[in-house]
């Protein structure tokens, strides 16, 4: 009898319930059952413990007859030895909760098992209609407050700088104007870093919060010259200053702006330098660049005039603050965070917030060092632990795919058939909401008569016979009609391949392109190729780009930002 109740108790714990209970031994218990154990209360509510879920201590004390406190005491014990774990672990449970550690975990795995069956894979082409959403593509988000949430979203990710205030921000904030990120910047809650240049000035480029930039800046790549001059100019910006072109000019004793300013550069591109705004990047960007051709300085000495007269030149001196490119004021990065897991969490965290459902695809378009393998370990613990799941939730992508719970339900609700169409945006290629080169391979297409296919090889769709590739490429662009991919204009705008022949479709597509070029996102546009041959041949997508508003010319299709 326990606590003046008949219980049916294991012949092997009568020792234990005489030392731990004081309970008193029927005769005939044989002598090896009524050995003394170091532990028998320990024993007991272990026992306990291996064959109940989520308990509380006043259970164990119904159980055993004894107090909560005496029990409670005892839990706290096998807690500290790891056999135990302590928390809220049901639904609708009230105060702490005690668990042997084998069976939460045994628990997790069926709970995670049952979350699995629930889930039934989606079409792929949901995923490509749920990531521009999820990335607010479209949205109504405004102001600074409205980029600070866009760079949250994106904070790490790289995008070409050219495509950066041009497409990416403009497609997720409304009426984004460069003063709003500059804003952020100045003020010190978004840091932008280089992570490699580009031809033409252009060079890929990340936003982060301050707070997160240790975690999340890409590492600095290798210096040509290690303690060169580039050396001479970080340590003189050590110690956490800010300097201005002319004063970090003075500091290194430089006498030559131009050779300078591209130092400065190939330091930004190194991922070493930032600016407290984005300026000197657009003017780089606009052309204003040292990797242009400048005009010749005005000569000193005598100047003729256009009536033939002669009067005293004025002495070439530099500018006071220095060239455009460089304006603004100039600090270090701050330093990576030395410890390799606590990036790799971060990073994780940042890919399933900015994706909301993670395939081995979009890690590999990240260009995470140590690719999927490397973030496989942590996205499995966020599992283990509650914070996403796994599960085939797109069709043909693996098994080895995460996402949070609310992340899953709104993508299961972009594949219900009464939703409404998600309409055509234009993105640039390299753009993270595009899944298309990342987590799902570029399309096929086999045009009328069979030939002239696409062949998808390696995350590249080739048209055979023309050359003409789809990739992620910086200055690239793809437009997208209700997630499917419709065109892919070539860096330049002169070359285009598209993926249906539905006039309806091209139609929308071509608008949303045209829509693009007169905000002032692409500059002029000159089409002069279409999926391989002239555009000024009659074809749906000529018509439809004609529609649209590109006016024909002998060059080409032409349309004036």
């Amino acid at each position: 009898r326990i606590a003046g109740v008949e219980r049916h108790v294991a012949m092997e714990d009568a020792g234990r319930l005489r030392d731990a209970l004081g309970t008193a031994l029927p005769v005939g218990v044989p002598e090896v059952f009524t050995e003394p154990v170091a532990d028998p209360l320990g024993d007991l509510v272990g026992r306990y413990a291996r064959t109940h879920g989520p308990f509380q201590p006043a259970d164990v004390a119904a159980r055993l007859g004894l107090g909560v406190a005496v029990v409670t005491a005892t839990l706290q014990r096998l807690t500290g030895t790891g056999r135990l774990v302590t928390g809220e672990f049901r639904p609708g449970g009230t105060g702490h909760e005690w668990c042997d550690a084998d069976v939460l975990r045994s628990i997790r795995r069926r709970s995670l098992a049952k979350l699995r069956q629930e889930v039934e894979p989606v079409p792929i082409d949901t995923l490509a209609r749920f990531t521009p959403s999820w990335q607010s593509v479209g949205s109504r988000l405004r102001g600074a407050d409205g980029v600070l949430a866009v760079v949250e979203q994106l904070a790490g990710a790289l995008v070409p700088a050219s495509a950066l205030e041009s497409l990416v921000l403009p497609a997720r904030v409304r009426d984004y104007a460069p003063a709003m990120l500059d804003e952020l910047t100045s003020a010190g809650e978004v840091l932008w870093a280089g992570a490699g240049g580009l031809p033409g000035g252009d060079g890929w480029v990340s936003l982060v919060p301050a707070d997160l930039a240790p975690l999340l800046l890409p590492e600095p790549l290798e210096l040509d010259e290690e303690g060169g001059a580039g050396a001479v100019v970080l340590a003189q910006l050590g110690a956490g200053q800010a300097l201005f072109f002319r004063g970090l000019s003075d500091l290194v004793g430089s006498t030559d702006d131009t050779a300078l300013a591209e130092l400065v550069w190939d330091l930004v591109w190194s991922g070493r330098l930032t600016n407290d705004t984005l300026a000197p990047l657009r003017t780089r960007l606009g052309g204003g660049g040292t990797h242009k051709r400048t005009p010749a300085p005005p000569r000193a000495g005598l100047d003729r005039t256009r009536y033939g007269r002669t009067r005293l030149g004025r002495p070439a001196l530099p500018t006071r603050t220095g060239p455009p490119t460089v304006a603004g004021r100039w600090s270090l990065l701050p330093d990576r965070e030395p410890n390799p897991t606590k990036r790799t969490t971060a990073r994780a965290e940042a890919l399933l917030e900015r994706h909301g459902v993670l395939t081995r695809g979009a890690v590999v378009a990240e260009q995470v060092s140590g690719g999927f393998s490397a973030v496989y370990p942590v996205l499995r613990a966020f599992e283990e632990n509650g914070r996403a799941r796994r599960g085939y939730f797109v069709e043909t992508l693996g098994a080895a795919q995460f996402g949070t719970p609310g992340s899953v339900d709104r993508l299961r609700g972009f594949a219900a058939p009464d939703r409404m169409p998600a309409g055509a945006v234009v993105l640039a290629a390299t753009d993270p909401a595009n899944v298309y080169g990342a987590a799902l391979s570029w399309p096929e297409r086999t045009p009328a008569g069979g030939e002239d296919a696409v062949d998808i090889g390696g995350g590249t769709g080739t048209r055979r016979g023309t050359g003409h590739r789809a990739g992620r490429k910086a200055g690239a662009l793809v437009v997208l009609v209700d997630g499917d991919l419709v065109l892919y204009v070539e860096r330049g705008g002169k070359t285009l391949l598209s993926w249906t022949e539905d006039e309806q479709v091209l139609k929308e597509a071509a608008t949303a392109l045209s829509g693009a070029v007169s905000a002032g996102a692409l500059g002029r546009m000159v089409v002069q190729k279409a999926d391989g041959a002239s555009v000024h041949e009659a074809t749906p997508l000529s018509a439809a780009l004609q529609a649209a508003g590109f006016a024909a010319t002998p060059r080409g299709l032409r349309l004036r930002g």
